[in-house]
């Protein structure tokens, strides 16, 4: 950690350089090569109820709320969340315009410039593609360079181990672990803090660009090289 010393000789934060407080995200769409994210609305309730049920249920284990059992219940879930300010609920669509999974920001600080991304709930057609990759690509270059915030978390059950891979493949930091933060499903939670912070962003940037270019998949859409190698 980079520090600097008051007139007191104590150790103390760098100033902060960045104008604050940054601009709240208006909740408008984000488009990339390979899919779209679009602001989630209630009718997006069938799209996402049939995606979800190509699982075998297991990809509900560390999500906030039980598996939708019926059109109704996941439309009034998609109506509760585009009400919602914060969360910023978004809807994936992949290459083919298929409603495939969801995300949302959250936890939005304009005054210290920081926001975290949540909800990630990818339908099994839509685990381990590159839209996968892709859509969370396209909610970290909005934060740093188009609302220019300084950090952007992730933050999971310390128990879900496919989501601290992922987080680690995509350039997050490791922070530490809360232990018994909060209750869900009736069970406890020790919660995984990830971070990355503004500074790492243009070296992580262009590992994404390089590794989202076409020219880096075969014909059958496979990669070539590994994010992680690049």
């Amino acid at each position: 950690m980079t520090v600097s010393t008051n007139d007191h000789g104590q150790p103390v934060g760098l100033p902060v350089e960045t104008p604050l407080p940054r601009p709240f995200p208006p909740h408008t769409g984000l488009a990339g090569q390979y899919c779209t994210l679009r602001a989630m609305r209630e009718e997006d309730a069938p799209g996402l109820f049939d995606a979800y049920a190509e699982g075998d249920g297991s990809d509900w284990t560390y999500m906030p709320d039980a598996p939708w059992t019926n059109l109704k219940q996941a439309a009034d879930r998609c109506r509760a969340a585009q009400g919602t300010v914060d969360p910023q609920h978004y809807t994936i669509l992949d290459a083919q315009n298929i409603v495939s999974g969801r995300c949302a920001l959250l936890r939005i600080a304009p005054d210290v410039g920081s926001m975290e991304v949540g909800w990630i709930h990818f339908a099994p057609r839509l685990q381990g593609t590159t839209a996968a990759t892709e859509a969370l690509v396209l909610l970290m270059r909005y934060a740093f360079e188009t609302l220019g915030y300084r950090r952007f978390e992730w933050k999971c059950d310390a128990l879900n181990a496919p989501s601290r891979r992922a987080a680690a493949r995509l350039g997050f930091t490791y922070e530490g672990t809360f232990r018994q933060a909060t209750v869900y499903k009736g069970r406890n939670r020790d919660t995984a803090w990830f971070s990355i912070v503004d500074s790492e962003w243009p070296a992580l940037a262009a590992r994404f660009e390089r590794w989202l270019d076409p020219a880096n998949f075969d014909d059958q859409g496979r990669q070539l090289c590994a994010l992680n190698a690049i």
